[in-house]
């Protein structure tokens, strides 16, 4: 994930009562879309998680409230990053926890490198976080089976997406940039995540889940729709004689896939990408060989990406 200043990469434990456990009754057996069930969903959600808590608990030990003030945020404004931090940890409990109660083992922590050298930076990346779980959270809605599952991840869903708009409101960003919030699967959102990962407990559950080439912005400073960016991939290049009208430029969107306009370079690793109308806010490319008159973009057609862009 990358942004001009950096690369994008509360309820304690006494109120996880029994109640909210219930809805943990893990179902091993139904499969869904991507191969994941359950349990699989679960604790992927939790993985992201531990990202995320472990992400702010590092920038507030690095970072003083003295050093927030001298990046021109004000006392309120931090304090309120720690709540969100709180969340986070919340969060955490609260998923591993109801995975325990359900007599499942739940992943741990993993190591992590963010990067971030500045308050700005964490800020930043801060946002694109939220704005990440956000659909990472509403992209997995689809694959949950257990009508409680839905409704516990949409309690965090939400909380996610408050803490979005803030960090964006505070950022100058429009807290609210689209009417409706673009899903991610858990592939798409692992790419992302995966640049902020060194390694993971061997103890850690596998579930189906892998990371697609990943697909960088070169293009720096504002962007708008009609404007030109450049990108190139890693790990993923157009083979000889393939011929690049193959691939598609893609933005996820909630309402499907918007096609791009693109031009690749002889050599095969970058691209020029005409901004479409109609996409703002935190948004998502990624490159496919899937057919412009699809109305989804399947993992398997995924060649390269996703990757963020801040569209005005």
């Amino acid at each position: 994930m990358k942004t001009n200043t950096v690369l994008i990469v509360l309820a304690a434990a006494d109120l996880i009562v029994a109640s909210p456990l219930q809805w943990l009754g893990l179902q091993t057996k139904r499969q869904v879309l991507s191969q994941m069930n359950d349990a699989d969903i679960l604790q992927y959600t939790l993985t992201l998680e531990h990202l995320e808590d472990k992400f702010y608990r590092e920038g507030l030990a690095n970072f003083t409230k003295a050093e927030f003030k001298a990046a021109g945020y004000d006392k309120a404004f931090y304090e309120n990053v720690q709540t969100i931090s709180a969340h986070e940890t919340a969060h955490v409990q609260f998923l591993t926890a109801g995975l325990k109660a359900a007599g499942a083992k739940p992943v741990a922590e993993c190591k992590y490198a963010f990067g971030i050298t500045s308050v700005e930076a964490f800020i930043a990346t801060a946002s694109v976080l939220e704005g990440v779980g956000t659909s990472a959270y509403l992209g997995a809605a689809k694959q949950i089976a257990n009508k409680g599952y839905l409704t516990a991840a949409g309690s965090i869903l939400t909380i996610e997406a408050r803490h979005s708009a803030y960090l964006r409101a505070n950022l100058r960003q429009s807290p609210f940039p689209q009417s409706q919030e673009n899903p991610l699967t858990p592939d798409q959102v692992h790419t992302m995540a995966s640049g902020f990962i060194k390694s993971c407990p061997a103890g850690n559950t596998k579930f189906p889940i892998k990371a697609f080439p990943g697909l960088t912005v070169t293009t720096s400073g504002k962007i708008k729709a009609g404007d030109q960016v450049h990108v190139q991939t890693n790990k993923y290049a157009l083979a000889k004689g393939d011929k690049a009208a193959k691939l598609h430029a893609v933005f996820v969107t909630a309402n499907g896939p918007v096609h791009a306009r693109l031009t690749a370079n002889k050599d095969g690793i970058h691209f020029t990408i005409t901004i479409p109308k109609g996409i703002h806010g935190q948004s998502y490319l990624l490159l496919s060989n899937c057919d412009e008159a699809a109305t989804t973009v399947p993992d398997e057609t995924v060649v390269a990406g996703p990757t963020y862009l801040e569209i005005q």
